[in-house]
């Protein structure tokens, strides 16, 4: 996470240099970020995201050598890059590698036709540490979960929540805010917010986007329940 006055670190990887170059020019236009580097594929990306220390990272799917998901893997699995935040890019928001790209520790996702405000703001969010969870994205992702053949997976560390916990962790899933989730609770959004850290400490999650993934494929969540 960034503090006050400091500027968001943004590494671009995309094999395409069109593309890579629209969003620099887009990303540099912007307040209070920059662009500390691109890559052209995915193995360029991880070994950036080490040397620049990015705070975001755009990362394509579909990319030579090392394609954008077993590059967000290697970024999510190394305890020095726990604060890059890796937001997957993709050409349709149907696209079927986007779960595994969320399971392999992405933030989020966007469309490579997304709206250059929204981009930015997808940016802010995430290098804040939330989730980049809009309600469409987040239906869309639940159904092709749930659409998966395999039966509910056993994750580490859900035995471990208390009551309290699995019913906030039933809140994040449906894609409610610390607020939304104190109101609906009767708790202060502070306690709220505790709550959400510690469940992400006992599950291992680096985010509330990883929180959804896990409380649906656990069986935890149903939707429409």
């Amino acid at each position: 996470m960034t503090g006050a006055g400091t500027a968001i670190r943004v590494l671009l990887a995309d094999d395409q240099t069109l593309v890579r170059a629209s969003f620099a020019m887009l990303v540099e236009s912007a307040p209070g970020m920059e662009v500390v580097a691109q890559a052209g594929t995915g193995r360029e990306a991880v070994a950036l995201a080490r040397s620049e220390r990015a705070d975001v990272v755009i990362m394509d799917i579909r990319m030579p050598e090392t394609d954008g998901i077993e590059a967000t893997r290697q970024i999510a699995a190394d305890d020095d890059l726990a604060g890059v935040k890796v937001l997957v890019l993709t050409t349709y928001d149907t696209d079927e590698h986007i779960i595994d790209a969320l399971r392999a520790g992405a933030s989020g996702f966007l469309v490579k036709d997304i709206r250059p405000a929204d981009l930015l703001a997808a940016i802010r969010t995430v290098a804040a540490g939330e989730a980049l969870l809009s309600p469409g994205p987040t239906a869309r992702l639940i159904a092709r979960v749930l659409a998966t053949p395999d039966a509910p997976r056993a994750v580490a560390g859900l035995d471990g929540l208390s009551e309290r916990e699995r019913q906030v962790l039933a809140l994040v899933a449906r894609g409610l805010n610390n607020t939304e989730i104190a109101e609906g609770l009767g708790l202060s959004p502070l306690t709220a917010k505790t709550h959400v850290s510690r469940i992400m400490g006992k599950l291992g999650a680096r985010d509330r986007t990883q929180l959804v993934v896990i409380a649906y494929e656990s069986g935890l969540v149903v939707p429409g329940c």
